[in-house]
Formats: structure tokens, C-alpha cells, sequence
């Protein structure tokens, strides 16, 4: 194991990676939107707590926290003074890297979202993601779920502060992982997308930030830094 300390996430990874692929099989994503749509559309697509809070208030936030992750590359606060200054940089490159990935996947999508399908009063027909090449008679762009970026981008903070925190890391973990879940709810229930599109965006951050450590690991100056338990030094 430490041969390879990454070994057990990495199986992690490729198992979550794996359930993402069986999930699609499961007809799952087109049961859930008829349960927050009909063919009249969505009832709270145009919700205005769902519009200006939950999408542009929490797009908003997050990028305000991108910007405070980056500042704090030079002036650390709270739990970050006790990161050197590579695994700050580290932090904020991830979260801003995982943003990037979903969006450049994003645009690169044929799937077009939940409200564009004829069913839901669209033009688009349901295809399956998996169907590359394959068009559905909509605008496309909507997969993976950009928005739920905006708090699962963060998830790849965990493998930063577990060197010096675990239960802080895991802290960190668990409260990206459940603003990402929620703010996925909430598009889904406007219509914006589909719930695989939300478990895809948590895996692709997950993966950016995994990937982004085990460069680090191997070729930064942390490869041989134990984590420090939450206590040390207290």
C-alpha cells in the first residue's frame, strides 16, 4: 500500500465509474423528470426562489469562493495556514480545473436537456447519452450537469486537506458532495437536467481532483508527507 497510496480510490473511482455506466440501463433518468414535469413542461422551471437563489445565488457563491481559494494562495486563513503555499495552489487549481472539465464536455454534448424533449413540450426526443453520434432534435449542450459543478468542484479539496486534517477533509467532502446533490435536485426538478447528469458531474470532479493528486504524489513535493491527525498540534 505504500507502493501505492492511491490504490484503494482508485478502485473507488473506476467502481463509482462503473455503476455510472449500469445506471443508464436502469430507465431511471426519464422516471424521475415525469415526476417533476408533464407535457405542459415543468412547473418550476421559471420558480423565482429556484432561479435567483438556487441557480444564480449558489453560480454566484461558488465563484465567490473560487476567487477567495485563489487569494488565499497568498494570504491563508483558518485551516489553510496550516497548507504550504504548493497545496493552496493545488486547491484552487483543482476546484477551477473541475470546472473547466465539465464545462468543455458540456459543450461538446449532443443530449439536450429535460425540457427541450417532445413529451415535456419540446422539440428534442429522448437519447440515451451513451448514443454518441447520435443526435436528438434538440440544442444539445446539457451533459454533464454544469451546475452542479459549482459545488462538487470542490470535492477534490478533500485529498488536499487530508494532510493535515482527516476529519476536516472529510468535513469538506461530505458538505460538497450534499450542495452538489441538492443544487442537482433543484435543476432537475426545473427541468434543466437529468439525474445521471448530476452523478456524472460529481464523478468527473472526483476524477480531476484525483488525477490532479496522483501528479502531485508522484512528482510534487508531498509524495512523502504522512496526513496529520485533526488533533496534532493542538
Amino acid at each position: 500500500m505504500t507502493r501505492f497510496p492511491n490504490l484503494r480510490l482508485g478502485v473507488f473511482t473506476l467502481a463509482a465509474l462503473i455503476a455510472l455506466m449500469a445506471w443508464d440501463a436502469t430507465g431511471a433518468d426519464l422516471l424521475l423528470a415525469r415526476m417533476a414535469g408533464s407535457h405542459l413542461g415543468f412547473p418550476l422551471r421559471d420558480n423565482p426562489f429556484m432561479v435567483h437563489v438556487m441557480h444564480e445565488g449558489a453560480r454566484n457563491l461558488s465563484w465567490a469562493l473560487v476567487i477567495l481559494l485563489f487569494a488565499a494562495i497568498r494570504w491563508p486563513f483558518g485551516l489553510l495556514r496550516r497548507l504550504d503555499t504548493g497545496a493552496r495552489v493545488q486547491l484552487a487549481l483543482t476546484v477551477l480545473g473541475s470546472v473547466i472539465a465539465v464545462s468543455i464536455l458540456k459543450h461538446a454534448s449532443h443530449t439536450s436537456c429535460p425540457w427541450d424533449l417532445q413529451e415535456f413540450g419540446g422539440v428534442a426526443r429522448y437519447v440515451s447519452h451513451w448514443s454518441w453520434g447520435i443526435g436528438d432534435g434538440g440544442p444539445g449542450g446539457c451533459f454533464p450537469a454544469g451546475h452542479a459543478s459549482a459545488a462538487f468542484a470542490y470535492v477534490g479539496g478533500y485529498f488536499v486537506l487530508r494532510r493535515v486534517s482527516s476529519r476536516a477533509a472529510a468535513i469538506w467532502l461530505w458538505t460538497a458532495v450534499a450542495a452538489g446533490l441538492v443544487l442537482g435536485v433543484a435543476q432537475q426538478l426545473r427541468g434543466a437536467h437529468y439525474m445521471s447528469h448530476t452523478l456524472w458531474t460529481a464523478w468527473v470532479c472526483w476524477t480531476v481532483g484525483f488525477a490532479v493528486e496522483v501528479a502531485v504524489s508522484r512528482f510534487g513535493s508531498h509524495s512523502s508527507r504522512p496526513a496529520v491527525p485533526a488533533h496534532a498540534g493542538s
